[in-house]
């Protein structure tokens, strides 16, 4: 099993940050950001878990609910996760969700 401890916590930090931004900022982008991030991490893992499987979107629950969705979906992709590559590439895509977010 990998270590994604990095992972989680980058994305608890990001989580974080939604939570304290202003409604102005979540809806200049930041809630579609972490919504964007929670959607590709739920069809990664959906794709290891089942390949054949038809791929699920995660519902938009609004923009105060992205922090919750990123968490979520993160955490359910950490368990499927198998190798410091994988980790290392879905840091990346959370440090550039976070940069475009503006939190």
């Amino acid at each position: 099993m990998v270590d994604t401890t990095r992972l989680t916590r980058a994305v608890d930090h990001f989580a974080d940050r939604l939570r304290a931004a202003p409604q102005s900022r979540l809806q200049r982008g930041a809630a579609a950001e972490a919504l964007g991030l929670a959607r590709e991490f739920a069809l990664w893992a959906q794709r290891v878990e089942d390949p054949s499987g038809v791929p699920r979107e995660m519902p938009d629950a609004g923009m105060f609910a992205a922090a919750d969705q990123i968490t979520v979906a993160v955490h359910d992709l950490a368990v499927v996760l198998v190798n410091d590559a994988e980790v290392d590439e879905a840091l990346g895509l959370v440090a550039e969700a976070q940069k475009r977010a503006g939190v």
